[in-house]
């Protein structure tokens, strides 16, 4: 209760680490819950989390039998995934889970989580197999998925490609989850509401409407890909014939980031022959490849996704115009 006190007592905006010492089951059971009142700081905001039991407090863990953990700090080794739990004051990898932390919980019969590690940098024709990132929790008796993923990104100032490796539990039990790409895997990840795509090859019609049918409530999307697409929006050929898309519906996407986007993509979620959004409220762009794409806001297909747009965050400055003021009728109201 006096760890709840504190953590309620006001907000802590750059709050990311969290230890807590002499970590019993009675904490397991009133904090790592979706009940419970700390729900949001440990799911949002907290991305290394460090739990410390004392020797003469093992037994009391015995009994724990749920257990959850979410992850995306940007770790530099692969070797050194971890699971950000620590007993006798030092971290264990992956591969001591059995040992260090399940052989002291019989009775744990779920363990939820889900762990996002980065290599970098690091060549392209490296490869880095997702059945590496199975071995590590073979031990887990839980069904486990996996995906390594490139994207762009900077490490220690020198730019270059990392591999993103995910790795969880299934079915997926949080609604948080990024730096997925093109080879995402075909399943429903039935709570995620905050997504965040990247990759260093396009994403075309298609992968959108895999995203479509796979985060059902998807509310905030988030895309990183400086590549134009190459096929044609609206049609899928192969070598004996072209198949129509159909469009694209987003329903409940109320946010949508495309600053670190080719502007290919604005027009991907703008254009009504592509895609539907009726909920978008928010858009992060930059104004001049807005005002490309809608043509200077005058072009009638990307009309109608704009119309109950009430904030645009742009790096640069929104200059206010008739044509402006009709395209986003509802920055207005």
């Amino acid at each position: 209760m006096f760890m709840e006190r504190i953590l309620l007592a006001t907000d802590y905006p750059n709050l990311t680490k969290l230890t807590i010492f002499h970590f019993q089951e009675e904490i397991a059971s009133n904090y790592f819950t979706n009940e419970s009142s700390l729900r949001f700081i440990f799911q949002e905001q907290i991305t290394n989390l460090i739990l410390i039991n004392n020797d003469k407090h093992k037994d009391k863990l015995l009994n724990l039998k749920r257990f959850s953990l979410k992850s995306s700090y940007p770790f530099q080794q692969y070797d050194k995934v971890v699971l950000l739990l620590r007993r006798r004051n030092r971290v264990i990898g992956g591969t001591y889970v059995q040992h260090d932390i399940l052989d002291y919980m019989p009775q744990l019969r779920s363990f939820t989580f889900y762990i996002c590690t980065y290599v970098g940098p690091i060549s392209l024709p490296y490869k880095l197999p997702s059945e590496d990132i199975h071995l590590t929790l073979a031990n887990i008796e839980q069904h486990v998925g996996s995906m390594v993923n490139y994207v762009t990104n900077s490490v220690n100032f020198v730019y270059g490609v990392r591999a993103a490796c995910s790795v969880f539990s299934l079915p997926f039990g949080f609604d948080y989850l990024r730096d997925i790409g093109n080879n995402f895997l075909n399943i429903v990840f039935s709570y995620v509401t905050y997504l965040v795509i990247q990759d260093i090859i396009p994403f075309e019609h298609e992968f959108f409407m895999r995203i479509a049918r796979s985060f059902p409530l998807l509310k905030h999307l988030f895309i990183r890909n400086k590549e134009s697409q190459k096929l044609d929006g609206l049609m899928t050929c192969s070598s004996d014939n072209c198949q129509l898309h159909s469009i694209i519906e987003y329903p409940h996407l109320t946010v949508l980031g495309v600053v670190s986007a080719h502007r290919d993509y604005i027009d991907q979620f703008l254009n009504e022959t592509k895609t539907f959004v009726p909920c978008l409220t928010e858009f992060e762009v930059y104004v001049d490849d807005l005002k490309t794409v809608t043509k200077d806001f005058t072009r009638e297909e990307t009309r109608r996704n704009c119309a109950k747009v009430t904030k645009i965050t742009s790096i640069e400055p929104v200059v206010h115009s008739e044509d402006l003021c009709r395209y986003f009728p509802s920055l207005y109201k």
